[in-house]
């Protein structure tokens, strides 16, 4: 029992050594700092990923490395709905190894890194849930998955890694991700982001220039739905937005997007995905009983 327990004593500490080097303390100039996680380098420039509520303040972001120096950082992108950012800094540094997470499972022992002072930090706990389903977050990010980690929670880890027992990242820490819970954002969901991010300074979002509300669906139209119950009303449009540009006008009802319900407005902004901006999708539509499809060119925002 001594021994195995001093085996696993030995492998945390080589995981520890192993991962902390990647791991960096962020500074805005508020006294209060968080942690980040080396993603990629790229032409001797590093980016790195962090919680994006811990970047107030942009102007001075500054960077505290493994062997106790300071470099200054610039933000290149943020995304509030999942709370994640993307910092570079103009310095190569090493890169951990990010896994997906598939392996995972409920009692797995993980570890969850920081370096919220000179020294990279580390909490013992086991992944408490593993989902297999998207999530929204309560500002509308979508997360492919839900995994929480059942650790100690500390000041300044938020951004941090969570790795498992073979040294691999599983994702990135976020105290602001899921209320009362130490939610991860998983790395699929950070390798769906951080193109957009780099390429746009924020994850685009698709919007068809409508403001609906819940109805529920006269006998007629239900019959001409398959017995759907429920649509939504439009009732507001953007002036030459998507929308109006295909024909919908304020009344209409929209039952259907590329033949998904819509019951709601949760549902249409989740319909809505960063890979639609700028294709056509087919909204089935009713006005005054009659049930027909119209194309619409999903537009974007921030």
């Amino acid at each position: 029992m001594a021994n195995a327990a001093q085996d696993l004593s030995s492998a945390l500490a080589q995981i520890v050594e192993k991962v902390g080097p990647s791991v960096v303390r962020v500074e805005d100039g508020r006294g209060r700092p968080s942690t980040g996680v080396v993603w990629e380098v790229s032409g001797g420039s590093t980016l790195i990923a962090t919680a994006s509520h811990s970047q107030e303040r942009e102007d001075s972001l500054e960077v505290g490395l493994h062997d106790g120096s300071t470099v200054k950082a610039s933000l290149v992108g943020f995304d509030n709905s999942t709370d994640a950012a993307l910092i570079k800094v103009d310095q190569a540094l090493p890169v951990p190894t990010w896994g997906d997470g598939a392996d995972l499972k409920v009692g797995n022992l993980v570890l969850l890194l920081g370096r919220p002072g000179k020294t990279a930090r580390a909490a013992l706990g086991i992944a408490s849930a593993v989902g297999t389903d998207e999530w929204r977050t309560a500002a509308g990010g979508k997360v492919n998955r839900y995994v929480q980690a059942d650790v100690a929670r500390s000041p300044g880890f938020s951004g941090g890694p969570l790795v498992d027992m073979n040294g691999k990242v599983l994702g990135m820490y976020s105290s602001a991700l899921a209320r009362g819970a130490h939610a991860i954002l998983p790395t699929p969901t950070l390798q769906r982001i951080v193109p957009s991010l780099q390429q746009h300074g924020k994850v685009q979002r698709g919007f068809i220039g409508v403001g609906v509300y819940p109805v529920n669906l006269p006998d007629d139209v239900k019959k001409q739905v398959g017995g759907q119950e429920d649509g939504v009303v439009v009732v507001a449009l953007q002036p030459d937005g998507p929308a109006q540009k295909a024909g919908i006008a304020l009344g209409d009802v929209l039952i259907q997007l590329e033949g998904k319900p819509v019951t709601s407005p949760g549902e249409l902004i989740s319909l809505l995905d960063p890979d639609k901006v700028g294709k056509a999708v087919t909204a089935k539509v009713a006005r005054a009983g009659a049930v027909r499809d119209v194309s619409i060119t999903v537009g974007s925002r921030g």
